[in-house]
């Protein structure tokens, strides 16, 4: 499965366009974000994916989840977001 990583620095609908890509393609994606703004950020890009895909007949689900990741060899905890049709 890909996993978009998503920063606070990210742009939204650049986010949401990459997403509703792999939607497409593979029929589920993950995000992956570490922080209250690259958080943010994800939760707006699902939003507009929403949109993206809707008339495609697709409705979203977003399954959040805790993961442990290493970032320049420290442990961090990230929140995943697992986006798939319903």
């Amino acid at each position: 499965m890909n996993v978009l990583k998503v920063s606070a620095q990210s742009k939204p609908k650049s986010v949401a366009g990459a997403l509703a890509a792999i939607l497409r393609e593979r029929g589920s994606a993950e995000l992956q974000a570490v922080g209250a703004g690259a958080v943010n950020q994800a939760v707006k890009a699902i939003a507009i994916t929403r949109g993206y895909v809707a008339p495609n007949g697709m409705d979203l689900v977003s399954i959040p989840a805790f993961t442990e990741i290493e970032i320049d060899g420290e442990q961090r905890t990230a929140i995943r977001f697992i986006v798939e049709p319903r």
